[in-house]
Formats: C-alpha cells, structure tokens, sequence
C-alpha cells in the first residue's frame, strides 16, 4: 500500500477510535463537560502519526464526539486542545526517545499534553462560565489526564505488537 495512503488509513482509524473511545464512557463533570477515556487514543496518535496527521485524528476525532454528544459549544475547542495535545506528544517523543527511551519519552510526552489539556479547557472555560467556577473542573480534567497516559502507554504497547507505528513510520 502506498505511504500516503497508509497514513490517512490509518488516521482515519485513530479518528474513529478518538471519537469512539471519547463516547463510550461518559462521566458528566461540575461544568456542562464530561471525563472519557478519548485521551488515551489522543496520546497514542501523537506517537504512532506524522503531526499533521496526530492533530488532525486527535482534533477531529474529539471535535465529533462532542459534536455527537450534544456539546457543540466545545466543538472548536476540543478540536483545538486535542490536536495540540497530539502535537505535544509526537514532538516529546521525537526530541527525547534516543536520549531517555520510548517510556520515558512517552510518559513525559503525556504529562505535558494533559497539562495543555488541562489549561486549555480552563482557559476555554474561564472565558465561558468564569475562571473562579472553572476551577472546579481542574481535578477532573487532571484525573482524566492520567488516565490517558496510563492507558495510553499501555496501549501503545499493543500498537507496537501488531507494527502499527512501524508500518506508518518507515514508508
């Protein structure tokens, strides 16, 4: 199968996981938002796809389960912070896998996309419901972050035993 079209394939994959994940389990949180478990797969597709295609399985992904949720007001946001987040993991990944090891790179990687995470939805928040009352979800959002990289390197571990980030990386 041809490079390009691999990727896309297997952005689209991530996309439908992203949103699927996102949806599955839905705890509703203190501001009209909810806890998932989408943030897993949103790390993982930071590591496993080129940027451009992180950000946009990530963003997109995201972006529809809330859509389909019935939260469209955090379309654009979502769309937003989870794409980062993807960003945010490929490029630690990148900058620190030979000088620390997959894990580490991974781990930290995830830490930091969770806290992009984090502040974006009480940025985005703040401006919507007010910063003092979107305090109240930086727990939760936090907690959700360490599950996502809890799972998340987990499940890379997975990906990496059926070649998933080598069939889209060595093309």
């Amino acid at each position: 199968m041809h490079s390009k079209i691999k990727k896309i394939v297997i952005a689209a994959l991530m996309t439908a996981l992203v949103c699927v994940a996102t949806m599955i389990v839905k705890i509703p949180s203190p501001m009209k938002g909810y806890l998932n478990l989408g943030d897993c797969i949103v790390l993982a597709a930071g590591w496993i796809l080129p940027p451009g295609y992180g950000f946009l399985a990530a963003g997109l992904g995201s972006a529809l389960a809330d859509l389909f949720s019935g939260y469209a007001v955090y379309v654009p946001a979502t769309f937003l912070i989870k794409g980062a987040m993807a960003l945010i993991a490929f490029a630690c990944f990148k900058l620190l896998n030979q000088r620390l090891g997959k894990l580490v790179a991974q781990i930290i990687g995830g830490v930091l996309a969770e806290i992009a995470m984090v502040a974006g939805y009480f940025v985005f928040e703040g401006f919507l419901y007010g910063f003092g009352p979107s305090l109240v979800n930086v727990p939760a959002n936090a907690a959700q972050g360490l599950a996502g990289i809890v799972i998340g390197t987990v499940l890379i571990k997975v990906f990496e035993r059926l070649h998933l980030p080598n069939d889209v990386k060595k093309d």
